[in-house]
């Protein structure tokens, strides 16, 4: 029994490892533009059942053969790390390349091996080729290319883009889709700001911004982290008293140890 004891109790601390890495990242990345905070998950290992010898019966003479049975836990392990993918707050620029959605949807972007992955980090640049560009240096798609005669660039509400050319000319130059899933939180964390679709996710369904569901776009914002820091700090002292009180169960199993060895030997 105290072995088992011992194993939950390490198991636990175990949890709480994990639990305080994970919100460890979440209060790194505060200032990470478009970061979605995650939240550990656990679950219960298997009970076990113990059989309770039998009960000495009220009856004088008569034997109570009646067995209880309970069952015991075996301690937790970690489950998943899921994504919350609850708004941030929206932040002004004033930067023409800084597009923020408001609502639900992703820009979707071409890697360097060719594949696609899926932001909400609207922070882009132009490179030498006139691409629009994440700080990563992936192409945003359905891309355009900006010519030198170019000044600035007006990006609506649903996603139309028009260059404003020396001389007063405006050239409409297209539209920037977004992307959405079934299920946001399947999707997998790839570093950089970036996502990527998976089976749990589904297949991206693209569509117009501020259309079906889709979110609005909004040039010159920037959509912070939507990390609070005051819930993250809450947690980091739940986990640490957890660890803590875990840590002290081991403690007080191995006291108990000690003292049926002492008594073994008496």
């Amino acid at each position: 029994m105290s072995t088992r004891a011992l194993r939950t109790a390490a198991s636990g601390m175990y949890a709480q490892q994990i639990n305080i890495e994970v919100v460890s990242n979440n209060i790194a990345n505060i200032n990470t533009t478009g970061f979605k905070k995650n939240k550990a998950d656990f679950q219960d290992l298997m009970y076990q059942e113990v059989h309770i010898n039998p009960l000495t019966s009220s009856t004088p003479g008569v034997e109570d053969t009646t067995t209880s049975k309970i069952q015991i836990g075996n301690g937790v392990k970690p489950a998943a790390s899921t994504k919350i993918f609850m708004q941030g707050d929206i932040t002004a620029t004033n930067n023409q390349f800084d597009l923020a959605i408001q609502g639900d949807g992703f820009f979707q972007v071409r890697r360097a091996d060719g594949t696609f992955a899926y932001t909400r980090d609207g922070a882009f640049k132009i490179n030498a080729d006139g691409k629009i560009i994440t700080n990563g240096g992936n192409v945003l798609e359905p891309g355009f290319t900006l010519n030198s005669d170019v000044q600035s660039v007006t990006v609506n509400k649903d996603g139309t883009v028009t260059a404003n050319e020396a001389g007063g000319n405006t050239v409409p130059l297209g539209s920037i889709e977004l992307a959405r899933f079934m299920n946001n939180g399947g999707l997998t964390a790839l570093g950089d700001n970036l996502y990527g679709e998976t089976p749990a996710s589904g297949q991206p369904i693209l569509g117009t911004a501020g259309d079906q569901g889709f979110g609005e776009i909004h040039q010159g914002f920037l959509e912070a982290s939507n990390v609070d820091i005051v819930e993250e700090m809450i947690s980091m002292i739940a986990a640490q008293r957890a660890y803590e009180i875990n840590s002290k169960t081991v403690k007080t199993v191995e006291e108990m140890m000690t003292m049926a060895n002492n008594l073994k030997r008496a």
